[in-house]
């Protein structure tokens, strides 16, 4: 597999940390997932394919709600990780080691694909949504959660891409609702859900410990919220807690359906 450097720094980023994924991760409680979908016309369970699937949260519950799941991710250390909240859970996932924006897998094959807090890692969001759209089925579905910023906030964007890069320098960006549906319009998927909700996270010594971040780059974050901009303060509520700098991040839960 060639990979592309920020490609390569996700693989080396998630490699390292892959044990801070596990089941007392913040992604294990996937009643997002299940919010998301609720109410829409799926296809009888079939074949599913989790892309950047991490410690394995999606694919588990797919496959716990029947699904033949495929989980995937380009960093060998999440893949076991994936295989062994599975084990634990019962369940069975097929796993692959391949990046989001090029799939190996034929043309319709998959009734559902999913990507979970992952998408602003990629190198290429383009070539990503054009492969989702070419191995869904007719009326397959595409779910995507991840972070984002509201359109038209481009200060706000500039300052959250800033504090992540500093955090963890395998962030690539978050897109806004609009950038991703405009994506999925241009790869011939239909979007009937785009929903952005506020997820309070925790402190911010919490999101440095889960990717490992130096001392000197958490110095560099601190500064960043210390002079955010009102913009920021504003769409993220940055605050202090007891004694614990708290923010809500913008959760995007995009659902589509290959036309």
């Amino acid at each position: 597999m060639s990979l592309d450097h920020r490609q390569q720094a996700s693989r080396e980023q998630f490699d390292r940390q892959s044990r801070n994924y596990g089941p007392s991760h913040i992604l294990a409680d996937v009643a997002d997932i299940a919010e998301a979908l609720d109410g829409l016309p799926l296809l009888p369970a079939g074949r599913a394919l989790d892309v950047a699937t991490g410690g394995g949260h999606t694919a588990v519950w797919l496959a716990e709600h029947g699904w033949a799941v495929t989980a995937s991710d380009l960093s060998p250390a999440m893949i076991e990780r994936a295989s062994e909240m599975a084990a634990s859970r019962g369940v069975v996932l097929e796993t692959a080691l391949h990046e989001a924006e090029r799939l190996p897998y034929e043309a319709a094959t998959f009734q559902i694909v999913t990507c979970r807090v992952a998408a602003h890692h990629f190198s290429n969001p383009v070539a990503f949504v054009s492969e989702v759209a070419r191995v869904l089925q007719p009326r397959g579905i595409f779910l995507l959660i991840d972070g984002s910023v509201p359109d038209g906030e481009a200060e706000a964007a500039e300052w959250i891409h800033a504090v992540e890069k500093w955090r963890d320098p395998s962030h690539g960006r978050f897109l806004s609702p609009g950038e991703w549906s405009g994506l999925c319009r241009n790869a011939g998927l239909e979007v009937f859900k785009c929903a952005m909700t506020p997820f309070k996270q925790p402190d911010l010594n919490w999101y440095f410990e889960t990717a490992g971040t130096p001392t000197a780059n958490r110095d560099e974050v601190m500064e960043l919220i210390r002079s955010a901009p009102p913009q920021a303060r504003r769409i993220f509520r940055l605050a202090e807690e007891n004694g614990k700098t708290v923010w809500w991040w913008q959760r995007l839960a995009l659902v589509a359906r290959r036309k």
